[in-house]
């Protein structure tokens, strides 16, 4: 039984915002003598063309939701952690010679053509996370940089203050589910999981060695295209699509419903078969890592059927992810009946959540 009066006697902590092409979700995650707690959830739509692959179009409808989103969930706190996904962030693995810190931000910094698709990074925020020693010569180590233009963050970053709110880390997707990972599933150094992100417009793929990403990709086919498939399929609205991807017909007949399913997946197909590939190029450029657990996340995730079509293209058993497994939730502020469908939705925003100043 979770200790509510310990719960709300916290010390003040982030927020977690996760800020997709469909929808925002709030995460509020506190500690408590349990362990983590998600204290509140909350999602609302966001009107379509308010974020294209990444890059936020109509900065005021989003500080518009942002503000419904906060004033709903009775969330008192300012400080924001939120994230980049889709085109507006480049994730690049590179493999150079031993060196400290200090010398590798320089360098990344003056060499930032070799490795990043930018022309000057006086334009460009970046960081970077050293790996480790490379497997193969330990003269050299693996980075990974992750580089955006400072226009795109910025953006986000203005419509998040003028929303009233203070953004204290910017995060990126695919490591944002690293956490998530870390957080709730026991593995080893050596064990190779593989988080499969299906939001509306961006597919995310990361591959986790040992608790820490070695590989990402991103491509821009994801769950609306399956939505827009119905659309024209049914002569539905967009927003009637959307519904019945997920919920199936609710007046229709059991062969309604199979031909709905069967549908869905037909449309499903393109971003199978791109992930397909994705793992594909993983293994060719890996050596042929043995993966040893797939999850799936995101809003589409919850696709009927979609997890057992990716297992047979994959050969490997995909389960949806669940970040519930060590992490509890305040029952007074979450009710019990939506933990599992809101646990692939949710996956995310817990992730920001958990993050807290000062980390790496």
């Amino acid at each position: 039984m979770l200790n509510l009066k310990e719960i709300f006697s916290r010390k003040k902590s982030l927020v977690g915002l996760d800020i997709g092409s469909s929808s925002l979700k709030l995460g509020e995650v506190v500690s408590s003598s349990h362990g983590p707690v998600l204290n509140r959830f909350l999602q609302v739509p966001l009107t379509k063309g308010t974020i294209i692959d990444g890059v936020l179009a109509d900065s005021s409808a989003l500080s518009l939701k942002i503000k419904e989103l906060f004033k709903n969930s009775g969330c008192k706190h300012k400080g924001i952690v939120t994230s980049l996904a889709g085109s507006s962030v480049i994730i690049k693995k590179v493999t150079l010679d031993q060196m400290n810190e200090a010398e590798l931000r320089d360098l990344i910094h003056d060499e930032a053509g070799k490795y990043l698709p930018f022309d000057n990074m006086e334009d460009v925020n970046y960081d970077f996370q050293i790996l480790g020693d490379n497997n193969y010569n330990p003269n050299q180590m693996d980075i990974i940089i992750v580089a955006a233009k400072k226009d795109v963050v910025s953006g986000y970053l203005e419509a998040i203050t003028a929303a009233g709110l203070n953004v204290m880390i910017m995060d990126v997707a695919p490591f944002v589910l690293e956490t998530v990972y870390e957080a709730n599933y026991e593995f080893n150094n050596d064990e190779t999981a593989v988080i499969i992100n299906i939001g509306a417009s961006t597919t995310g793929i990361n591959v986790i060695k040992g608790g820490m990403s070695i590989f990402t990709r991103d491509f821009a086919l994801a769950g609306n295209a399956i939505t827009e498939g119905l659309q024209e399929k049914y002569k539905l609205t967009f927003e009637e699509a959307e519904k019945i991807k997920i919920e199936g017909l609710p007046n229709g007949s059991e062969e309604d419903n199979l031909d709905l399913k069967n549908s869905i997946l037909e449309f499903a197909k393109p971003i199978c078969l791109e992930i397909e590939r994705s793992v594909d190029y993983f293994h060719s450029t890996f050596g042929g890592e043995y993966i040893k657990r797939v999850l799936l996340s995101g809003g589409s995730a919850k696709i009927s059927n979609l997890v057992t079509s990716l297992s047979e293209k994959l050969n490997v058993r995909i389960e949806l992810i669940n970040p519930f497994l060590k992490i509890g939730y305040n029952k007074r502020n979450i009710d019990a009946k939506n933990i599992e469908s809101i646990k692939p939705i949710a996956a995310a925003v817990i992730g920001l959540g958990l993050r807290k100043i000062g980390d790496k």
